[in-house]
């Protein structure tokens, strides 16, 4: 499996998935917090097959990256040495790879959860890196708009599992909690509160007028998102336009939770994120 070291000597590991013949595009996945890249599997292998390679880091502390740093699973998903800011720069080291092994190619930052606060930070500090971005079950971060207490809060019952805020489906449930690469850690513990402390922000004024151009921004998220949900979503697609200056942002809302992309309107979910890339970065003729 390809790897990279990051500037603390972290070995990240990643996926690739090629195209058939020339890719007429990059996208790049990061994924949430307690995750790993392999759990994006079928939406890489759906991108992939309409003409675009795909890149997916298992993040800092996290999926195979966190097994090999920390030297077994008993600290998956703490991020270690250099904290939050770390694992931004990791993420973002990942995209100068990228560039360099694509050059010429647009790139597409797609993030999921954690990893759509992620590429919110990249694309508030690189905005000309990006030719379009993607945020999946994100939400504005900033207080009110982002939650930060129990995620499971409303669907606590006797006998609960604690993760059916992650999708309605409980097979989905099941597997992400018999996954020996995920855990269920809530972020607070996991990076503690300096560390969830440093999530917070808005998108940054002016990101047209420094990426040179008008970035597109998808936003999809599920109506029952206790993340944010469809309310701090529009709140973000409005930061986007108002305080951003971007003109194309773009939000859907599902039915679903969370993991939208795990849903029963998943297919749906998939082929409209196509569509708007379709739109945006032809197939090359």
């Amino acid at each position: 499996m390809p790897e990279y070291v990051d500037a603390h000597g972290v070995v990240i590991v990643y996926d690739l998935y090629e195209p058939e013949g020339e890719a007429r595009g990059v996208v790049q996945i990061l994924h949430g917090v307690g995750d790993h890249a392999g759990r994006y599997a079928v939406l890489a292998e759906a991108l992939a097959a309409q003409g675009f390679a795909v890149y997916a880091d298992d993040h800092r502390g996290h999926g195979r990256t966190g097994i090999r740093q920390h030297g077994g699973p008993e600290r998956l998903g703490r991020l270690g040495v250099g904290g939050h800011g770390a694992a931004v720069a990791a993420v973002w080291q990942l995209t100068e790879l990228i560039r360099a092994e694509r050059p010429g190619l647009p790139v597409v930052l797609l993030g999921h959860s954690w990893g759509s606060f992620l590429a919110q930070k990249l694309f508030d500090e690189h905005p000309d890196a990006y030719d379009a971005v993607v945020l999946v079950g994100s939400s504005l971060r900033w207080p009110g708009s982002l939650n930060a207490g129990d995620l499971n809060a409303r669907w606590k019952t006797e006998g609960a599992n604690g993760v059916e805020w992650l999708s309605s489906d409980p097979e989905v449930q099941r597997a992400f909690l018999d996954d020996p690469l995920t855990t269920s850690v809530p972020l607070l513990r996991l990076f503690g509160p300096r560390g969830a402390l440093q999530l917070y922000g808005r998108p940054r004024r002016g990101l047209r007028e420094r990426a040179g151009a008008d970035v597109p921004v998808l936003l999809l998220v599920g109506r029952d998102d206790s993340v944010g949900g469809p309310r701090a979503v529009h709140r973000l697609a409005k930061a986007y336009r108002e305080r951003a200056g971007l003109a194309d942002v773009t939000t859907l809302v599902y039915e679903g939770r969370h993991e939208i992309l795990k849903e029963p309107v998943q297919a749906a979910v998939r082929a409209d994120l196509l569509a708007w890339l379709d739109a945006r970065i032809p197939a090359r003729s």
